[in-house]
């Protein structure tokens, strides 16, 4: 047996060198696809039973969301987002019905390493499936390993976008692991990536009762112009990272406190942009490019009959609709 110096700084010092080499599975920076046909492990959005996003207002009021619902077909295979041990069953609804099954799975925060030191602890994670059905309640588990099938959600809540719901065992969020975690990269597009779901052009507002949508219309009390433009999109839609960076807010237009008074800035490689009238998932931390980054604001109850759309505003007031794709009013 080969035996190494007592010295606790070479000991780390090794085990520094073989995490680079062999990273251990929690060393992953995003959790595997979740569902079959989710690659991304795309989050819902909002419908009419309430929102996916972590911290989405609960319909009773009571309280916020400490999960986050991961888009999945009734009767779709699911997978491990990481390795661990498993244990459960988990009820959500404690009545039984036809959703009411989930397993938790808890990562370990040792590693076996390739010699006779012993490694740190490093840091597991812990969640919470909930609305499968898991091959099995115990038992290892192993990354993208199949773990059940996502159960009949219509048959419970019909018409909404099926979903597995994922909480953290902490309750902290669990968006960040989701998808993968990408520092920005030079921005070789200069086009944004949609930035709400439905507009896929990033179609600009026209003209209504309240004004114009395009960079540099007048405002209707006659003071200055626009300094942005007016991206078309549907009260409660969900709402994309145009481009990788840095997120920072809260952003608030109105300053009085509103339905819509609420936005976060984007700084990316060569970009830097507010968007406004939107409630983001964070406020804070890195985001990638046509990444889930929140939800359209209820525009019409502030301005009824207006065109419903998120304010995009360059950090410097310089005119942004050449970065949006066939950006154009009607």
């Amino acid at each position: 047996m080969v035996e190494f110096p007592p010295s606790s700084s070479f000991a780390h010092e090794v085990v520094a060198k073989q995490l680079d080499a062999h990273p251990p599975q929690q060393q992953h920076r995003h959790w595997a696809p979740i569902c079959s046909g989710n690659p991304r492990n795309k989050i819902r959005g909002c419908d009419r039973y309430g929102c996916g996003y972590f911290g989405a207002d609960r319909h009773s009021g009571k309280g916020k969301h400490v999960g986050v619902d991961v888009i999945c077909a009734d009767g779709a295979t699911v997978y491990a987002p990481f390795s661990g041990q498993l244990s459960g069953p988990i009820r959500f609804f404690h009545n039984g019905n036809a959703i009411d099954d989930g397993v938790q799975i808890r990562g370990s925060g040792n590693w076996c390493c390739l010699t006779f030191l012993p490694l740190p602890s490093l840091p597991g994670y812990c969640v919470k499936l909930v609305c499968i059905h898991p091959i099995r309640y115990h038992g290892q588990i192993q990354r993208g390993q199949q773990l059940g099938r996502m159960l009949p959600m219509q048959r419970v809540f019909p018409g909404i976008i099926s979903h597995i719901h994922v909480e953290n065992c902490d309750r902290s969020d669990p968006t960040p692991l989701l998808t993968p975690d990408v520092p920005p990269l030079p921005q070789q597009d200069s086009r944004w990536a949609t930035v709400c779901a439905g507009n896929p052009t990033n179609e600009i507002r026209g003209c209504d009762n309240y004004g114009c949508g395009y960079y540099g219309a007048p405002r209707r009390n006659g003071k200055g112009k626009h300094t942005g433009v007016d991206v078309i999109c549907a009260d409660g839609a969900t709402v994309y990272a145009p481009f990788s960076g840095q997120l920072s807010g809260p952003v608030k237009f109105f300053h009085n406190g509103n339905a819509i008074d609420d936005g976060v800035q984007i700084r990316g490689s060569g970009f830097c942009v507010k968007l406004l009238c939107i409630h983001p998932i964070r406020y804070n931390g890195r985001i990638s490019k046509g990444q889930v980054l929140g939800r359209m604001l209820p525009m019409q109850r502030v301005f009824p009959g207006i065109v419903s759309h998120i304010h995009v505003e360059n950090c410097d007031r310089s005119d942004p609709t050449s970065n949006l794709e066939r950006g154009k009013w009607r």
